[in-house]
This record gives C-alpha cells, sequence and structure tokens, in this order.
C-alpha cells in the first residue's frame, strides 16, 4: 500500500516537473548551423534580438515614404539630415519599427546607421521589395517576356541583401535608388515585406496562365495546396533567403504584402465582385527547417473599404456597438497559424474624402489631426486586442505626388507634387505635415496684422495665396449683414446675375460664396465637373438645372462623389450613388499653436472681418503652380486644362453689383514649405508609449 502511494507522489511530483519545464521559455537561439538572425517568429509571437537575447515585442512604428513636396517618388528627394531629423522624432514617439517599401538611396541606410550607433532606443526596419505596378498592367504574368517580372523582383531583393550588409554599388536608372552603400546595417533589418498590394486580375491571370505551377519545393521554402500565384511568391521568397545565407551566413523573418482585396478569407456582402474574386493565402507557403527565423502574414488593414467593411453581416453582429474593423482582425487573426502584422492603417487628416465607414464614423478623409491621432489611438486597441504581432502606421510624412479617384481627374497629375491638394485625402495620411511656405502666411483667426502689406483689390477685400489656398480678407461694413463672393476663373461664361440671393455682377461669375446661415462654395452648372462627369458622361445622376445653359443665373452645391450605386449580394439591399458637399465651410482658427486649433477650419469670422481660405480645386484651378484652369468641359470625356493670367473676385452683399476686380500670382517651379508634426503624432505618442 505504501509502495503504491509512493508511486503516485513519484509520478505527481514528474508531472509537475514536466508542467514547470513545459511553461518555462525555451531559449531562442539567434545562430543555428552558422546562420545568424537579428529576429524570430516564435510561439505567435515576434522576438527581437537584443544584447541579452531575444526579446518578444510588440511592432509599433510607421511607413516612411520615398519623397518631399516637388518630386516624385522615384525621384527619391529626401536626404541623410532630413532622415536623422526624422528617425528623432519617431524614436521620440516610442515606436521601435519603420517600414519601407522599396530600395532607398544610401542617405535612408547612413542615417539608420548613424541613429542606432547614438541612440539607446534603436529604430528598426521592415523591409519591401517594389514589383514595377506599369510592368504588372503590360506583361500581367510574372513570367511573361521571359521572366521579365520574377527576375526583377528578385534582382531588387538580392540587391538590397548587399546593401543591407554595407556591399552594393547601384548604378544610375530613372525612377530608382542609386550610389554606393558602406554601411551594414543588417542587425536592424527585422525583416522582408516583400510585395505590393496585388491586383486581384495579375493574380487571377497569373493562377490561368500557369495552371500547372502548383508545387515548389525550395531550399528553404516548399508550397502546400498552392496557387500559382503563390507558387510565384514562394520562389522568390526563397531566393532571397538562399541567396543572403549563402553570401553573408545571414536571415531573417519572412513577410508577403497583401490587402484584404486579396485576403483569403470569403466576403459574401462585398458588392464589388473584383474585391472578393481570388484570394493570396500565404498559409500555403511553409517554411523549412532552415528558414529558422520564421514568417508572418502582412495585411494592410483600413476601416473603411472594401465595402464588406461595411456591409458584412457577420462582421456587423460581432460587436456592440458594431466594430467591424476590430471583428475583421479577429477573424483574420483566427484564421491564420502564423502571426498577423497591420502593416499599413490609418486615416487622413484631410479636407476631402473619398469613402465612408459606415459605422465607426473612420472616413478616408474629413478629419481635423486631433480626430485622426483619436482614430489611429481607437485602431491601435483595436490591433492590440485581438493578438496581432503588431502595427504600423500609414503614414509617417504626407505625399503632395498622391492622387485620390474622386479627385484625380480635376487636376494634372505631372503637376501633383508642387502644390498641396487637401481635396485629395491620399495626400494627408502622414503624422508630419508639410506647410506651404517658410512660414504659415495667413491664420484664421481673426487678427489682421499678416494682412498689413498685401494690397487691396477692392474697397474691402485682399487676396494672397501660397502652395494650398488662396487667401481672401473681407473688411465688413456692417457686422452681421450676409456677404457675398463672386469668383470668375475662366472668361466667357459664368452668371451675370442671380435671383437668390438677389445680386449682379461685373463680370460672368463662375464661383459663388455665401456667408449666411450656412457659408459655402457654389459652382455654375455650366462649369461643374462633378455634374458633367456623373450625370453627362457616366450617366449616374440627374442632370441639374442650368447644366447647359451659360449665364442661366443658378449656382449649385459643389460635391464629390464617395461611391457608386451598390447591391449588397446577400441582403439583396440597394443603395443609391452616394457623394457629399465639398463646398460646406467650417469656421475655425487655423493657428496650430492655439488650443481651439482646427485643421479643417475654411474661415474665421468677426464684426469687423472675414479670413477666408479656399482649395485651388474647388476653384476649378488643376494646377496653381504653372496658373492652369480647367478649360470648357462641354462635349468632351475628359477634362483638359490652360493657362490663365488672372482670376477675378469681388465681394458685396444682396441687391447690389459686385465688382470683381483682377488677381494673379508668380508661378513657381519648386515649392516652398516647412515641416510641422500634427496633433496626431503626439495622440500616437501617448498611446505607443503604453505599449512597451
Amino acid at each position: 500500500m505504501k509502495k503504491g502511494i509512493i508511486i503516485i507522489l513519484v509520478l505527481l511530483l514528474l508531472s509537475s516537473i514536466v508542467v514547470i519545464l513545459n511553461l518555462k521559455p525555451k531559449k531562442l537561439e539567434r545562430t543555428i548551423n552558422g546562420i545568424t538572425t537579428s529576429a524570430r517568429i516564435y510561439d505567435g509571437g515576434f522576438y527581437l534580438y537584443e544584447e541579452n537575447g531575444f526579446k518578444e515585442t510588440f511592432v509599433k512604428g510607421v511607413n516612411i515614404g520615398a519623397t518631399l513636396p516637388g518630386y516624385f517618388p522615384g525621384e527619391l528627394g529626401i536626404n541623410k539630415e532630413t532622415y536623422l531629423r526624422w528617425f528623432h522624432q519617431i524614436s521620440e514617439m516610442h515606436a521601435n519599427t519603420i517600414r519601407v517599401y522599396t530600395t532607398m538611396k544610401p542617405a535612408f541606410y547612413d542615417a539608420l546607421y548613424e541613429f542606432n550607433q547614438t541612440s539607446q532606443n534603436k529604430l528598426y526596419v521592415m523591409h519591401g521589395v517594389w514589383l514595377n505596378e506599369d510592368l504588372i498592367k503590360e506583361i500581367k504574368d510574372p513570367y511573361g517576356q521571359d521572366n521579365l517580372l520574377i527576375n526583377e523582383f528578385i534582382k531588387d531583393a538580392t540587391d538590397l541583401v548587399d546593401i543591407f550588409h554595407g556591399n552594393k554599388t547601384l548604378e544610375p536608372r530613372p525612377g530608382f535608388a542609386s550610389g554606393v552603400y558602406t554601411k551594414d546595417v543588417s542587425d536592424y533589418i527585422i525583416s522582408w515585406v516583400l510585395g505590393i498590394e496585388w491586383d486581384p486580375e495579375f493574380v487571377m491571370t497569373t493562377n490561368a496562365l500557369n495552371n500547372e505551377d502548383t508545387v515548389y519545393d525550395g531550399n528553404y521554402l516548399y508550397t502546400q495546396n498552392a496557387s500559382p500565384f503563390e507558387v510565384f511568391l514562394a520562389k522568390v521568397g526563397d531566393a532571397v533567403l538562399s541567396y543572403e545565407a549563402l553570401t553573408y551566413k545571414e536571415t531573417r523573418p519572412l513577410s508577403y504584402t497583401n490587402w484584404l482585396t486579396t485576403d483569403p478569407l470569403i466576403h459574401i456582402n462585398e458588392p464589388d465582385p473584383k474585391e472578393d474574386m481570388v484570394s493570396v493565402n500565404v498559409e500555403h507557403i511553409r517554411l523549412k527547417d532552415k528558414a529558422f527565423a520564421g514568417q508572418f502574414a502582412s495585411y494592410h488593414v483600413y476601416p473603411y473599404y472594401p465595402e464588406f467593411m461595411n456591409h458584412s453581416e457577420s462582421l456587423k453582429d460581432e460587436y456592440d456597438p458594431i466594430n467591424t474593423y476590430k471583428a475583421y482582425l479577429k477573424k483574420l487573426n483566427k484564421f491564420h497559424k502564423m502571426p498577423v502584422l497591420v502593416a499599413e492603417f490609418g486615416v487622413p487628416a484631410s479636407r476631402g474624402k473619398a469613402h465612408d465607414a459606415k459605422y465607426s464614423g473612420f472616413n478616408q478623409g474629413g478629419h481635423t489631426e486631433k480626430a485622426q491621432g483619436e482614430i489611429l489611438a481607437s485602431m491601435l486597441k483595436d490591433i492590440k486586442e485581438t493578438n496581432s504581432m503588431g502595427a504600423l502606421i500609414f503614414a509617417w510624412q504626407d505625399e503632395w505626388f498622391k492622387r485620390t479617384w474622386n479627385t484625380m481627374d480635376f487636376d494634372l497629375s505631372w503637376q501633383r507634387p508642387f502644390w498641396s491638394n487637401v481635396e485629395t485625402n491620399e495626400q494627408m495620411f502622414g503624422l508630419l505635415s508639410f506647410e506651404p511656405g517658410d512660414q504659415l502666411k495667413v491664420l484664421l483667426d481673426g487678427n489682421t496684422s499678416e494682412w498689413k502689406d498685401i494690397a487691396y483689390i477692392g474697397n474691402n477685400l485682399k487676396v494672397t495665396q501660397d502652395e494650398r489656398y488662396l487667401y481672401l480678407l473681407i473688411e465688413k461694413e456692417e457686422a452681421n449683414e450676409p456677404l457675398y463672393i463672386g469668383i470668375d476663373t475662366i472668361p466667357n461664361q459664368g452668371n451675370l446675375s442671380v435671383v437668390d440671393p438677389n445680386i449682379q455682377f461685373s463680370r460672368g461669375a463662375d464661383f459663388l460664396v455665401s456667408f449666411n446661415e450656412q457659408p459655402r462654395i457654389q459652382v455654375d452648372p455650366y462649369y461643374d465637373p462633378f455634374s458633367h462627369l456623373y450625370a453627362e458622361v457616366l450617366d449616374m445622376i440627374e442632370k441639374p438645372l442650368g447644366i447647359d445653359t451659360i449665364n442661366g443665373g443658378i449656382f449649385i452645391n459643389r460635391y464629390h462623389a464617395l461611391s457608386n450605386a451598390l447591391s449588397i449580394p446577400n441582403t439583396f439591399e440597394h443603395i443609391p450613388f452616394s457623394k457629399y458637399e465639398a463646398g460646406l465651410l467650417t469656421e475655425g482658427i487655423s493657428d496650430p499653436n492655439d488650443p481651439t486649433y482646427n485643421s479643417l477650419a475654411d474661415y474665421y469670422e468677426t464684426d469687423q472681418v472675414i479670413e477666408l481660405r479656399i482649395p485651388y480645386l474647388l476653384l476649378n484651378i488643376m494646377d496653381p503652380s504653372t496658373k492652369v484652369r480647367m478649360a470648357n468641359f462641354k462635349g468632351k470625356f475628359v477634362f483638359e486644362g490652360e493657362k490663365f493670367e488672372e482670376i477675378y473676385i469681388g465681394v458685396g452683399s444682396e441687391s447690389r453689383t459686385v465688382l470683381l476686380s483682377p488677381y494673379t500670382w508668380n508661378n513657381w517651379h519648386m515649392p516652398t514649405y516647412h515641416e510641422r508634426l500634427k496633433q496626431s503624432y503626439y495622440i500616437v505618442k501617448e498611446v505607443f508609449k503604453a505599449y512597451q
């Protein structure tokens, strides 16, 4: 009996020891079989190597673009000093990671090396490899034209391996980084994030043209149940890992860019078939033992797009109050066996917007800087609470070269970097703003001291401008009298009078700015690009009254499109074409140092004056830097630009003739600007601090 009790006690003791040993974290090796890594994926977590070994780390940081105002991305206009300044600001925000999308010029890697040599809090890089989207559209197959796409993909990646180790010279070629790379930053490159947001048609075509290519067995990677497109990705990843291990005896975790459009989930409520027509599932790409650094899944996840984020019944029913963003992340993490990085997320602090988030209001635009920060904080919380591996905000800096689908027809693509278009939300995702001028020319705050050296163009009107706005100062004759501003930007059209309110103009006015119960900018329907595009060219909406009439005596509200009409497959709900009024004016103070600062302020009014700033695009100015307006578009399917020398502006009250006087400005070649950290930066800083 005693012997049996003793045996039982011994067995219990041994099982307890086994449990304790299993609870003790396994010591992760940095070097295995002579290959070294700076980071590892282990047991669902991301481990970063520090002096005393690997430490589980929540990845938190920003995506950095490759350019500044006045430059296209391929021109790579950022110098080392700028990168160093940014790295300090990013580190002070308690970030630990930067993501870049493509090969940068030597200044980036030199600055990274120098910063990390002296900083106690290191910054690490998740590095991307770009694939030429123009070539994708042209070739449509990674193996087409003698393997051109896959060869370029692998060549750019293996060149980057040499760059990480300070051992590369890239010869100049237009649109690409070049120079001599001498700094070994390999310890600070903690993963690959290969590729781009895949066009579903490229994925479909690759699968169709290579339907027998479904198995890959490489040195470091192999596939299981893979599509031809996933095999293509595996080949590239294997080539990259093999080259670095063979050449430098190093490796690092591997990931591939993905987004909701080609995620591996099924979205039965998605109204656009293209947004759920094909999947890219990296679970089909498996690691061999030699790829011990591991693999994770990377997704760009925004709260407003695709439309299933607004209309999916399963996401909608997950939380109360409804939080489709968190529900989606939970579903995505549950699907994957490997960790999930939210490699891009964010909302823009822009005047214009392009999509609405139905339940959260986390729209693609229309947010103040403060709201931007609060929304980022909310999404960060969702990302953390769904056990995602990390979160990289899009983006660190604003990008003036960007376009947005609902405004891109109204400007000149080749001139976008040279001015700041606040109606194009894609330009204003950054935590760092590029403000026009060496300093702000005009602050909307009722203090008119900055106007004292600016000449009148009328008895009570002053006008000036910068790379972002046309500014007006109106001196009132009576405190509470409604005022109306007429603006003529194109000759031989426009309204000479309007019935309600009863106003006459000295020349045809194309735009009317009203300061009455609801201040707004309106447009002559004959010169309204929104009505022309969506009513006449695309036949999506009804034609407004006066669209075919010069001097019809009508002004209509200024709109931007939000969405085509939608039919939700599972619920059979029909949602009509949607738009929003872009011409509504918001009162507020535009001084960033004022505690009541409103980054979306359009005007500020006192009993004596009104200070107003108008985005160029709302006046059909396609490029202010070269003074190009939208030409008469009647009978045309595209919008074309034409040069102008001056516009005409006047202000008056009802039952009077408003005298429109000429105003012009000097063209500019390169924009002037200065940097400013947005309010959102400081909000994110506090959240990142809490996620140590």
